[in-house]
Formats: structure tokens, C-alpha cells, sequence
């Protein structure tokens, strides 16, 4: 039971994220992926020496070819992160959100192609029926869903790349960010040479608190799930995994109070019968392999 109180909390602490960002939209959403590199590099670290996970640490970052990897993975995460800060920005939380509910079936797709992995049939229903949804968009508003097929596809590669190369949540997010930290280093750099009136941190005490709360918001759930897989079977926490975009949903439309066509109401219909399906297909595979 505390694992998955651990778990719920992790996925709604990540749900909410919609409304920390709400109150950055402000400020250039180049800005506050730099700090959230930087921030959640300083979070993470410090968060493993606490853990006593330092040893651990420095074997990963030795390991060049992990390091290698890490870096592409962490390219994704950034590209992922920026698309979604901007998003926010830009009132289109229910467009992020919609990437969020198609992650977990494109990432079964890619895992079915690369690893070939097993799907069971209600799986690639739920598969049919995103595809739909995205098909719909594109018919319906005669446009695709970008930000949140952008999103989504950026996250599951990522999540693939880390499934290859597994390393555990909180060292594999320090590397990543440590990797990208150079890049970052060099965009700070830049805009305090040329752009410094631009930059919000230091402006005043609101922006430079949530700057840096941006870093330390990235590890706390990432931490809570670690402790949450260690005390839960893994694939009864993943079912919970719904919670993050439906609760990124309810916000854009009941707190931001985003304004949305009509005809993105049966894309979401579509998203929702297929998440069903989704969910029900873990739990037949999930029965299967308790029988066997």
C-alpha cells in the first residue's frame, strides 16, 4: 500500500506540473529549460550523496559508452522538456496532455519493433484507436497534433534508450543533465553577453525562487517512484501511469481554463477509449504471467 501512495503521489505531483509552469510563462521558455537543467543537476546530486549513492555515480560517469548514450537520452528529455514548458506558455495544456496519453502506447510500438516485445491484442487496440484520434486531428482541425505528437515521441524514445541502457532514476538524471550542462553553460554565456535584460532570474525573488524550485519539482517525484517501484510490483504501479495526463487535462480545462475547438473533444474520446484498452491489456498480460 505505501508503494503505491508513493506512486500516486509521484504521478499527480507530475499532473500538476502545468500549474508551476503556469506561473513561469512569463519568462522565455529557453530560460527556464537552462535552469531546470542546472537545478535539477544540483537537486539530483545532492539528493544522491544523500542517498549514498555517490560511489555509484562516479562508476556512471566513468563508463563512456553509458555516458555516450546518456547524452542522446539526455537531448530527447531537453527537447521534451522545452516543447512542453513552451506549451504551457502558450495556453495549450490540453495539446501536451494529449501527448502524454499516446506516450505509453507508442513506447509499447517501439518496444514491439526495436525489441520485439510481446503486445497483447487489447494493446494494439489501444494502438488503433490513438492512431484514430491523430487522424481525426488531422481530418477535423486540418491540422496534426504537434506538441503533443512531438512530445510524445521524444519521451518514448527516450524511454527506450533508457530501457537498453538502464541506469537508475535519480544517478541516470544527474548524468544526463551533467552531460548537457557544457550546452548550457554556453547559452548563459551567451544571453549575459548579449541579452541580459532578457533574463528573468535575479529580477526579483518570485522568478529566481521558481527558477531554481524548477530543479528541485524534477527530482522530488522522480525520487518518490524510485521508492515506490522499490516497494510495488512495477507493472501495478504503471497502471496509475493515466493519472499524469488526466490530471494535466482537468487543469487545462477546469483551472487554466483553456479554450478548445468542439471536434478535439472526440480526439479525446478516442485517446480515452484506447487508454482503457491500454490498461486492460497490462492487466490481461500482467494475469497471464502470474498463471505461467
Amino acid at each position: 500500500m505505501h508503494g503505491l501512495i508513493l506512486a500516486i503521489s509521484a504521478y499527480l505531483i507530475w499532473g500538476g506540473f502545468p500549474l508551476f509552469f503556469h506561473y513561469l510563462s512569463h519568462v522565455a521558455a529557453t530560460e527556464v529549460l537552462a535552469h531546470r537543467i542546472v537545478w535539477s543537476f544540483m537537486a539530483t546530486l545532492l539528493l544522491g550523496l544523500i542517498l549514498g549513492r555517490g560511489r555509484t555515480l562516479r562508476r556512471l560517469i566513468s563508463d563512456g559508452h553509458q555516458m555516450r548514450w546518456l547524452f542522446l537520452s539526455a537531448l530527447l528529455i531537453a527537447i521534451n522538456w522545452l516543447i512542453y514548458i513552451w506549451a504551457v506558455s502558450q495556453q495549450r495544456v490540453l495539446e501536451a496532455s494529449l501527448g502524454y496519453f499516446i506516450t505509453p502506447v507508442l513506447s509499447l510500438l517501439l518496444a514491439r519493433l526495436i525489441l520485439k516485445e510481446t503486445l497483447h491484442l487489447l494493446q494494439w487496440w489501444a494502438a488503433a484507436f490513438a492512431g484514430l484520434a491523430i487522424a481525426w486531428e488531422l481530418i477535423s482541425l486540418k491540422t496534426l497534433p504537434w506538441i503533443g505528437l512531438s512530445l510524445a515521441i521524444a519521451f518514448a524514445l527516450y524511454g527506450l534508450i533508457r530501457k537498453q541502457h538502464p541506469v537508475d532514476g535519480l544517478n541516470g538524471l544527474t548524468a544526463e543533465c551533467l552531460t548537457l550542462l557544457p550546452l548550457t553553460l554556453i547559452w548563459f554565456i551567451w544571453q549575459i553577453s548579449f541579452y541580459p535584460a532578457t533574463l528573468a532570474f535575479g529580477h526579483n525573488a518570485f522568478n529566481t525562487t521558481m527558477l531554481i524550485s524548477a530543479g528541485l519539482l524534477t527530482a522530488l517525484p522522480l525520487v518518490l517512484f524510485a521508492m515506490a517501484a522499490k516497494r510495488a510490483d512495477l507493472s501495478v504501479v504503471g497502471f496509475f501511469m493515466y493519472l499524469n495526463p488526466t490530471v494535466q487535462f482537468l487543469i487545462g480545462v477546469f483551472v487554466l481554463h483553456e479554450a478548445y475547438p468542439p471536434e478535439r473533444q472526440i480526439t479525446f474520446i478516442l485517446i480515452w477509449i484506447g487508454m482503457l484498452l491500454f490498461i486492460a491489456g497490462m492487466w490481461r498480460q500482467r494475469q497471464q504471467r502470474r498463471s505461467t
